[in-house]
């Protein structure tokens, strides 16, 4: 029985070569078509991180909004969904050209989130500060929980079990 070398691709070499040229020329191509063009950096979209965090009493979000103005917010809840809206708009009070870099996201973002039924949406705050957006939901009284105190004391009934006999 004779051993063969095993080739991925038909001309071995070749083939490789002429991947790896496609590759590079898909990345070049991407690269290219945003050169010249902070337009297109500029505007798009992005979702803002958050923390959503629960306690006994509130449900929290805190969403990353940095350099979005509080009129620029919409907080919506809607049945059991909490909806938040928001735009970061690009200063254009330089000239685009002189940019060298934009790596900041600039657009709208929505997020919604579906809420647990121990909320009270009745009971929605929000704030804004240092670019962090913080929204509290209380929770409905019947979902707090209830701290029940044992009272110490004396029974007057001590049990006897089966074949134990009092003293």
């Amino acid at each position: 029985m004779a051993i063969a070398r095993f080739v991925p691709f038909l001309n071995g070499v070749n083939d490789m070569a002429v991947l790896q040229n496609r590759l590079n020329s898909i990345f070049s191509d991407f690269g290219r078509s945003f050169e010249g063009e902070t337009e297109a950096l500029s505007t798009g979209n992005f979702v803002p991180a958050v923390d959503v965090y629960e306690d006994a009493q509130k449900v929290q979000l805190k969403l990353e909004v940095p350099g979005i103005r509080a009129e620029d917010l919409d907080i919506r809840v809607e049945g059991r969904t909490l909806t938040v809206r928001g735009e970061r708009k690009f200063e254009s009070e330089q000239k685009e050209e002189n940019f060298h870099r934009i790596e900041r996201r600039y657009g709208s973002f929505v997020r919604s989130f579906t809420l647990p039924t121990t909320v009270d949406t009745d009971s929605v705050d929000a704030q804004s500060a240092d670019g962090v957006l913080t929204i509290s939901l209380a929770k409905k009284a019947e979902a707090k929980p209830k701290q029940i105190t044992v009272k110490a004391g004396s029974t007057t009934h001590t049990p006897q079990f089966e074949g134990e006999s009092r003293k």
